[in-house]
């Protein structure tokens, strides 16, 4: 499908260019010429510190930048599509990994950019073009309330085997009203509006917890025809319902994104099953909440389902892209600025991002901005290789079968079977 679509695309812009010949050149060039740009921002949380970025950097240069800011839980990639053939592709787009084939030979190469020297997570194509900027750094892991922990008398870093979990987790359990807490963890498997956590976040730690950040042995198996290491997701499907097990059963099948965080913030979870990025929201929107609950320290520990695992994941979460048919010129001046001192810290201290960028001297005040930092300085992390799984498994595959397992529907062998069998159907197609 994700090729069928990239094709219609293409097509489409072919066809534009022939029926609209010498006048759409010319448009090109003056378009070209301006001083405006136009970024689509994927984040909604900070739309606001987004447009402060813009607004300092056409103070400086005079060059206006406007920043797009879709709703949250809007479908980016279907925005950008209906963009594209409206002829209002932005010069600056956001795209996730998988999603760079719908665009292929329509993003600018970045190669010779000064900012790529300083850093090791940009995207590059299959001929090692670097075609995408990356703006943060963010992590998935199994987020804690330290002081939940430590007042249960559990040192986060044992948490690297099974068998650790499941004596922590008892222990929380059976403490749970002296600790205030409602359950253990707090961890949604609803298919509709939060597949992209169990499909893409969750299930990503299958294919790279524990491993190093070049190892792509688990995703090249998927891509090849959707095939499963029945032994690893066997372990993993083990933990899955671990959590299964200690999960609110409020929210576990029916719950929201919100549910999770607005009740992890107040301090009712000792874990929950997002990641860096809901820092932003402890400190924001659930900030009353959170302060209630004495804005205690968090902490991130691996999806340890096998012995020994200590990584977590961290990438970029996606990447600003430069249309070829934009901007150009300005849209890269303004990616370099970005990249440089005062851009970087209106990312970073402003929009809370932990920045991918070597030479960065600011540390957001974001409640995970050292975590996520120690994890990396300590070489404790292992990629996003989920980003390249076929577009649509999460939404369409996975998270429905998730969703079954927490109901009670599967046992943890029938699990490893619907996954196996929802891979192998998806790629088939």
């Amino acid at each position: 499908m994700k090729k069928r679509i990239a094709s219609f695309l293409i097509m489409s812009f072919c066809l534009c260019q022939i029926l609209s010949g010498c006048g759409s050149k010319e448009a090109s060039k003056k378009k070209a010429s301006t001083k405006t740009i136009t970024l689509l921002n994927g984040k909604a949380e900070v739309k606001s510190q987004m447009e402060e970025l813009a607004e300092a950097y056409t103070k400086k240069t005079g060059v206006k930048v406007k920043i797009e800011t879709p709703g949250s839980g809007v479908d980016i990639q279907a925005t950008l599509k209906g963009y594209y053939l409206a002829d209002k592709m932005p010069d600056i787009f956001v795209c996730e990994g998988s999603a760079f084939e719908s665009w292929k030979g329509l993003c600018a190469d970045l190669s010779d950019e000064k900012w790529v020297k300083d850093t090791d997570a940009q995207y590059s194509d299959e001929d090692k073009k670097v075609i995408g900027f990356p703006y943060a750094t963010e992590a998935i892991g199994l987020i804690y309330n330290a002081s939940i922990l430590e007042k249960a008398g559990i040192d986060p870093k044992t948490l690297t085997t099974p068998a650790a979990y499941e004596q922590a987790f008892a222990t929380l359990d059976a403490k749970k009203a002296e600790l205030g807490l409602t359950s253990v963890v707090g961890y949604s498997t609803e298919p509709e509006n939060l597949s992209w956590s169990s499909g893409n976040h969750i299930f990503g730690n299958y294919l790279d917890a524990g491993l190093k950040r070049d190892d792509t042995k688990y995703i090249d198996l998927l891509n090849d025809g959707g095939k499963i290491d029945m032994e690893r997701f066997s372990k993993f499907s083990s933990f899955i319902g671990l959590l299964n097990r200690y999960s609110d059963p409020a929210i576990l099948t029916s719950g929201t994104y919100d549910d999770q965080v607005k009740n992890f913030a107040a301090g009712k979870y000792a874990f929950v099953t997002q990641g860096s990025w809901i820092g932003s929201i402890l400190t924001g929107d659930s900030k009353d909440d959170y302060a209630a609950a004495g804005n205690f320290k968090v902490g991130m520990a691996p999806y340890a389902f096998e012995d020994g695992i200590d990584t977590i994941l961290t990438s970029a979460p996606s990447w600003w892209a430069v249309n070829k048919e934009g901007n150009v010129s300005e849209a890269k001046k303004f990616l370099e600025w970005c990249a440089g001192d005062e851009g970087q810290q209106i990312l970073v201290e402003k929009a809370g991002f932990v920045s991918p960028f070597k030479s960065c001297k600011y540390v957001a005040s974001d409640p995970f901005a050292s975590v996520v930092k120690d994890y990396i300085a300590s070489e404790k992390t292992s990629n996003w290789h989920w980003q390249n799984m076929k577009e649509g498994i999460a939404a369409n595959a996975f998270g429905k079968v998730f969703n079954e397992y927490a109901k009670g529907a599967l046992d943890s062998n029938s699990f490893v079977s619907a996954i196996s069998q929802a891979a192998a159907d998806y790629y088939a197609k």
